[in-house]
């Protein structure tokens, strides 16, 4: 596994490390964004991605970048390796106020980052993972999107610092589960698989949605459905999944073992072979 040597940043399709002090972004989160898997230098599920962001962009009114202007972009930055790709579009600059631009500029920005350095054992080994306190509050006009407004997530990814800590559950108001700070949930209680859903908080995840449909295709029976942490059966697979990460197995819930899903193992295996992530190998630390 190789990655850019260095974060490169485009702002409107030109170099640059900085935007305006007034961009909407900046000042209210008023803009959505993608994260994206870099693997030999090709985005990962692209089409998925740029097809989010402008239902993104559609949700909160502002216009979306062409195809044109982000495979332009795209190209300009030359990806090569394995990294990640940041992609954001905010409403652009706005002057004081909530009240948007009769006429928006939106703002494109694009960013070549390295790779997050994990341990391999938590693809091989499983997680552990934590229940947060901070709960999510139900907002059906912005759930499911990658809007800027993470503060929620913010907040419960402060609660601890504990390094062998990979991930912490986040829970709706009404205690249901829903993701983790920046993961979705799968679980798989023999030939199901179950994940919550995200109509009224959480972000519908790119990686869930392409999971749970070769799953499907294998036959398994995949769906949305109310999980609560009470109700799950200590022998039922519980797996976090998302862009970067792909799948890892959790193998501790709050200190409390759980078996070790040997069906993330397949997937992790599948996703390396369609290139979609780019996992640590065996002999990696």
């Amino acid at each position: 596994m190789s990655t850019p040597a260095a974060s490169v940043w485009l702002v409107d399709g030109e170099p640059a490390a900085a935007v305006p002090a007034d961009d909407r972004g900046l000042a209210y989160g008023d803009g959505v964004f993608e994260t994206i898997a870099l693997v030999a230098g090709a985005p990962a599920l692209w089409e998925a991605h740029i097809g989010r962001l402008q239902r993104g962009c559609e949700r909160l009114g502002i216009p979306a970048p062409s195809r044109r202007q982000l495979d332009s972009d795209l190209a300009r930055l030359a990806p090569s390796g394995d990294g990640v790709l940041r992609l954001t579009v905010t409403r652009g600059s706005g002057g004081r106020g909530y009240a948007p631009p009769a006429v928006p500029s939106p703002r494109r920005i694009l960013a070549r980052l390295p790779l997050p350095e994990r341990p391999a054992a938590w693809w091989q080994e499983g997680v552990s993972v934590r229940v947060c306190h901070t709960r999510l509050a139900s907002q059906p006009a912005l759930a499911g999107i990658k809007h800027l407004n993470r503060l929620e997530q913010v907040l419960a990814r402060q609660e601890w610092q504990d390094p062998a800590i990979a991930e912490g559950l986040m829970l709706a108001e009404n205690g249901e589960l829903i993701e983790a700070t920046a993961c979705n949930v799968l679980l798989r209680i023999g030939d199901r698989v179950l994940t919550p859903p995200t109509d009224h908080c959480g972000i519908g995840g790119l990686m869930r949605d392409h999971l749970l449909g070769r799953l499907v295709a294998r036959g398994f029976a995949a769906a949305t459905a109310p999980l609560r942490l009470e109700t799950l059966a200590p022998d039922a697979e519980l797996m976090l999944c998302n862009s970067l990460i792909g799948v890892w197995p959790v193998r501790w819930l709050d200190a409390a073992e759980r078996p070790v899903s040997a069906l993330a193992g397949e997937l992790q295996a599948a996703l390396r072979r369609e290139g979609l992530v780019a996992l640590p190998l065996e002999d990696e630390a």
